[in-house]
C-alpha cells in the first residue's frame, strides 16, 4: 500500500515538474513578445491637474545610471507605474511617435515613457531635452521609430495640455554616448533635443527641432489637437 502511495506521489511530482518546465520554456520563448506588450500597452490618462502635480515632484536625472531595457525592468515598471510622473506628451506624426513625457530618466520611467534630462526645463524655452529607449527589434515602441522614420523637416509637438509647442526637425545625427553637452540648456535658443540609442546601443541618435510656435491647446488647428490628443500607444 505504501509503495502504491509513493508511486502516486512521484507521478504527481513529475507532472508538476513537467508543467513548470513547460511554463518556464514558454516564458523564455515569449519573453520578448510579453515585454513588447507590456511597454506598448502602457497608456496613462493624464489631466492638467495631474501634470501640474507631477511637475512639482522630485525626479532622478542621472542618465548614466540607466540600464538596458530587459524583461525584469519592464515588469517592474508596470508594477510601479504610479511612480511615473507624466508631465506631458510628445507627438511626431511623420515618425509615428506618440508618447507620454515623464519627469526624470530613472529605469522605471524610461521603461514606459520618454523622460526629461534636466530638472530646469520648460516646454518652449531653451533646450528641452528628452530621452527614450530604442527597442531595436520592435520598430513601433518608444523612440525606436526615430531610427528609421525621423527626417529633417518633420514637425514635433510637445504638450502640457494647456499649450501645444510646435517644433520643426532640422538635424538628425549620430553622436558619441559621451556627448552630454547636447542636453545642456541653450539660453536664447529654443530647441527640442531627442536622444535614443543607435542600432548597436553603443552610441546615440540625436534628433533636434527648432521652435516654431506656441498655441493654446483649444485654439490649435483641429488636426493638431487630434494628433496630440490621441490615446498614448506605442503601437501608433
Amino acid at each position: 500500500m505504501k509503495k502504491k502511495q509513493d508511486g502516486k506521489v512521484k507521478r504527481w511530482l513529475i507532472r508538476i515538474g513537467f508543467t513548470l518546465l513547460i511554463l518556464i520554456s514558454l516564458g523564455l520563448i515569449f519573453n520578448e513578445q510579453i515585454k513588447n506588450y507590456l511597454v506598448g500597452s502602457y497608456s496613462p490618462t493624464i489631466s492638467k491637474k495631474s501634470v501640474a502635480e507631477n511637475e512639482k515632484k522630485k525626479a532622478n536625472f542621472n542618465f548614466s545610471k540607466v540600464k538596458s531595457l530587459d524583461f525584469q525592468t519592464v515588469a517592474k515598471a508596470r508594477a510601479s507605474k504610479q511612480k511615473i510622473n507624466i508631465i506631458g506628451s510628445i507627438t511626431i506624426p511623420g515618425a509615428k511617435v506618440n508618447l507620454p513625457i515623464a519627469k526624470g530618466v530613472d529605469n522605471v520611467t524610461l521603461a514606459l515613457a520618454a523622460g526629461t534630462l534636466r530638472s530646469d526645463m520648460k516646454m518652449g524655452e531653451g533646450n528641452y531635452a528628452v530621452a527614450a529607449h530604442n527597442m531595436h527589434h520592435n520598430r513601433k515602441i518608444l523612440f525606436t521609430p526615430l531610427y528609421k522614420k525621423a527626417k529633417v523637416g518633420q514637425k514635433i509637438y510637445l504638450s502640457d495640455l494647456k499649450y501645444i509647442y510646435e517644433y520643426k526637425t532640422y538635424k538628425r545625427v549620430f553622436i558619441k554616448a559621451t556627448r552630454v553637452d547636447v542636453v545642456k540648456n541653450t539660453p536664447g535658443k529654443k530647441i527640442v533635443t531627442l536622444i535614443t540609442c543607435d542600432a548597436t546601443g553603443t552610441n546615440r541618435l540625436m534628433v533636434r527641432g527648432k521652435f516654431v510656435k506656441k498655441m493654446k491647446f483649444k485654439k490649435a488647428p483641429k488636426k493638431v489637437q487630434k494628433e496630440v490628443s490621441a490615446k498614448f500607444n506605442n503601437n501608433y
